[in-house]
């Protein structure tokens, strides 16, 4: 009898490697017991129009150059907004702002309508009371899966004290 955990399944034909195939369920359960942080994505699009979206998917990729990745739903409303545009900004959420992250994780129109942000000096927003911000020039898009994936240099970057704001097993979590 072997120690080693592994995955019940079949492999389905093609699997790479022979490895099963897991179940959609399982995975996105397994995957909420990783922690993460939230963070607020924003762009602009041609005409100046800020877009933003909640998104938990970021990474850091490289110190040198310092690179980050956010990969972004491929049914997601704004999208477009930001394969098209060349900048955009992460704002990563304090423990105070899960309401910040619930407004933009609506399907609302304008999500910006009486927020406190400016636009940096590509136009993209930047919301004011943020734990941190890099604000990115975008180097790659691609698509993985039922998402893209962008990769930003980071131009600029700043952070304050505090706690942030931790997504864990589907819900909103605070360290202690």
């Amino acid at each position: 009898m072997s120690s080693k955990a592994h995955a019940v399944g079949d492999p389905g034909p093609g699997s790479p490697g022979g490895l099963p195939n897991v179940d959609a369920r399982q995975y996105r359960r397994t995957c909420a017991q990783f922690a993460t942080g939230v963070t607020v994505v924003t762009t602009v699009d041609s005409d100046g129009h800020p877009h933003g979206l909640t998104v938990n998917s970021f990474s850091s990729v490289s110190l040198d150059p310092p690179l980050v990745l956010v990969s972004i739903d491929l049914r997601n409303a704004i999208l477009g907004h930001f394969i098209t545009s060349s900048a955009f900004a992460i704002n990563v959420l304090g423990e105070d702002q899960e309401e910040l992250s619930r407004r933009f994780s609506s399907t609302a129109e304008n999500r910006f309508l009486g927020l406190d942000w400016t636009a940096n000096a590509s136009g993209v927003p930047l919301l004011s009371g943020v734990l941190a911000q890099l604000e990115c020039a975008v180097v790659q898009t691609f698509e993985a899966g039922d998402h893209t994936v962008l990769i930003g240099e980071v131009r600029r970057a700043r952070c304050e004290a505090g706690q942030p704001l931790v997504f864990f097993n589907s819900g909103y979590r605070q360290l202690k």
